[in-house]
């Protein structure tokens, strides 16, 4: 499988777990990219494809500055997306639970209104809880993996 993970961050905690999924999905053998959202726009999504989204939390439960531009194509252009899958492993404080993974969650509604098909669920990693981010991404894309594997089977 060919995938891109496009990552949202203020701190670069992120692409630490991007990167991290990266070399699983590589040991595993798929062909991954991983892209800070910096500069991208919805040209991104152009051809179709599997896409995950990492993603921080920033501010009063906004996406990261590097995430703007591209969140807000997809909110105000609102492309047809029908060829996209995606997965969302999302990043918070519940110390802030009125807005806790709120970029990752914005993201989803976002690429959902626009067509595009989630796998599997989002995760919502707490930086509160003591887990290591970098560990639950690992776990969880092993799950997406096996989800988007029979997604594909189901959808065929």
């Amino acid at each position: 499988m060919e995938l891109k993970i496009l990552v949202g961050t203020m701190t670069g905690t992120a692409e630490m777990v991007a990167e991290e999924m990266s070399d699983t999905l590589a040991e595993l053998g798929h062909s991954v990219d991983v892209e800070a959202m910096d500069d991208l726009d919805i040209s991104i999504f152009d051809g179709g494809g599997d896409f995950l989204i990492v993603t921080s939390t920033y501010g009063q439960g906004d996406v990261p500055d590097n995430a703007m531009t591209l969140y807000n194509g997809l909110t105000e252009r609102k492309p047809d997306l029908n060829d996209i899958r995606y997965g969302v492993f999302s990043m918070g404080d519940m110390t802030y639970s009125d807005t806790f993974n709120y970029g990752g969650k914005k993201f989803d509604k976002a690429l959902q209104d626009c067509g595009a098909r989630r796998v599997g669920e989002i995760f919502c990693h707490d930086a509160s809880s003591g887990s290591i981010p970098e560990d639950d991404g690992v776990d969880w894309v092993k799950d997406w993996i096996r989800n988007h594997k029979d997604d594909r089977v189901l959808a065929a």
